[in-house]
């Protein structure tokens, strides 16, 4: 008979508690809760449960198309790290920040350093305060190689020397470097710095006034992520953001206890129930039980891939672990929620992208009229040569949206996630693509619906399911055999 320690009997108990889903009740209490919340844009929009789909997301009104419907602000959410070295935005908001003579000086500055893809861009040598970017560029403008600028101009560029024309047409929020030191994280306001900071930010943050436990093995924990997924540091947001709600909840807590001294019972489950709650209402199965098998995957060798997903998750564990590890939050440590954490973001992510402000300017002074722009592009053209091909780059990272995650699967929807023109932060956006009327369901597509109907239905075995909507029934009437 196997002898079980009241301590792990204790600790699976308060992990079964954990992984146990709300009610549906629950659910649309809290995210229609959300959805009156004053930091977000909501309209016409309501949760409700479906009994075959679960949770959706439905009209409470009749909608127009091209309309808002949602700006929902992420849980959690991260800029590649390969992305890093191309843009410069605010780890809290994913806003650009600093200036464009910043944004093109600092990345040909990393150009020249030959930083590679996959490194920190804070690792390079200058400063934050002499201080990231979108996609495309302007159509008369093809760059096949890169031009190098003279020695000394792009320092200029970085450190104010420098001035282009018309860049004041662009202007951005200085970057304000993290509370902590860090030189990783930069911020638009001091506002989001410290909304950062008291959010996640403070357990993870490697500079000397981190609350880690132990700088190095963050260190090591955050190189690990960036070598293999960076999931991974998303599901250290969520741990973290846990770990410090649960003590500002415990902290209120006593202080309650204080003025009503006849509060009984241990608070601890309860307290760190309410805490994982943003959690809870998202989560999924394991992350190796319901990633998608790769297509260099045999069926036959299914069982070893997702053993070895799981080892992987286990050795990011240990390291978060020893980094940020907290004896109160214990459960949230077990790899059984941990690979809940990672499933919830690799089923229920969504890409993004913030447009880059250097795009913008050089596509304005390439529609400058002549003589102007024939002048001006006398400046200009070498930087656009010394950027080459890809001289504008989007922010580009993975975030986690409570609201958006609850909207179904169309291949021919209603909505759609798309960033207007004044959407320059990292919210996602969801504009109507046609009328929806009262009581409708509010539909994205996961993939991209023009595709064949067999390339969709590969895409989409990835989220588990085969889609049954009036473009699937019509294109693939096996799909319900």
């Amino acid at each position: 008979m196997e002898i079980v320690c009241p301590i792990d009997a204790e600790l699976g108990t308060e992990i079964s508690a954990l992984l146990t889903p709300p009610s549906p009740a629950d659910v649309e209490e809290y995210l229609n809760e959300l959805i009156q919340s004053s930091s977000r844009q909501c309209n016409g929009i309501t949760v409700k449960q479906n009994g075959e789909l679960g949770k959706g997301v439905y009209a409470d009104s009749d909608l127009k198309e091209g309309e808002l419907l949602l700006k929902d602000q992420m849980l959690v959410g991260l800029q590649h790290s390969s992305n890093k070295i191309d843009c410069l935005v605010c780890s809290f908001c994913f806003r650009f920040v600093g200036s464009v003579e910043l944004q093109i000086g600092r990345r040909l500055y990393l150009q020249e350093l030959g930083v590679s893809a996959g490194r920190d861009c804070c690792e390079a040598d200058y400063s934050a305060e002499d201080e990231d970017l979108d996609d495309s560029g302007p159509s008369s403008s093809i760059y096949k190689e890169k031009v190098p600028l003279p020695k000394g101009i792009v320092e200029s560029l970085m450190n104010g020397g420098l001035k282009l024309p018309y860049s004041d047409k662009f202007s951005l929020p200085p970057a304000v470097p993290c509370p902590g030191g860090c030189k990783e994280a930069y911020y638009c306001s001091k506002q989001c710095a410290e909304s950062d900071w008291d959010l996640s930010h403070s357990l993870l943050c490697t500079g000397e006034r981190s609350e880690a436990i132990s700088r190095e093995a963050l260190v090591e924990f955050i190189q690990h992520a960036n070598d293999t997924n960076d999931i991974f540091l998303l599901a250290a947001k969520a741990v973290s953001s846990t770990i410090l709600k649960y003590r500002k909840l415990k902290v209120a807590y006593s202080e309650d206890r204080e003025k009503t001294p006849n509060v009984a019972g241990s608070p601890h489950l309860s307290l760190l129930l309410k805490a994982w709650k943003p959690i809870s209402v998202g989560h999924k199965r394991r992350w190796w039980d319901c990633i998608a098998l790769p297509f260099d995957v045999e069926p036959s060798d299914e069982a070893a891939f997702r053993m070895q997903i799981r080892e992987l998750a286990f050795t990011s564990l240990e390291l978060l672990k020893a980094a940020i590890f907290d004896e109160e939050c214990k459960p949230i440590f077990s790899l059984e929620i941990y690979g809940h954490i990672i499933a919830m973001f690799e089923l229920n992510n969504l890409d993004l992208v913030v447009a880059s402000p250097v795009e913008d300017y050089f596509l304005y002074i390439d529609d400058l009229p002549n003589p102007e722009k024939k002048e001006v592009e006398g400046i200009t053209r070498p930087f656009l040569d010394a950027l080459g091909d890809d001289y504008s780059v989007c922010c580009q990272g993975t975030a986690f949206y409570p609201l958006q995650s609850c909207m179904n699967h169309s291949c021919s929807p209603n909505a759609k996630a798309f960033k207007r023109e004044e959407d320059r932060d990292g919210q996602a956006t969801i504009i109507a693509l046609k009328p929806i009327s009262k009581g409708e369901e509010v539909t994205i597509s996961y993939v991209d619906e023009d595709l064949p109907y067999e390339e969709r239905r590969a895409l989409l075995a990835d989220y588990g399911f085969k889609c049954r909507c009036p473009k699937c029934l019509e294109e693939g009437p096996k799909l319900c055999d």
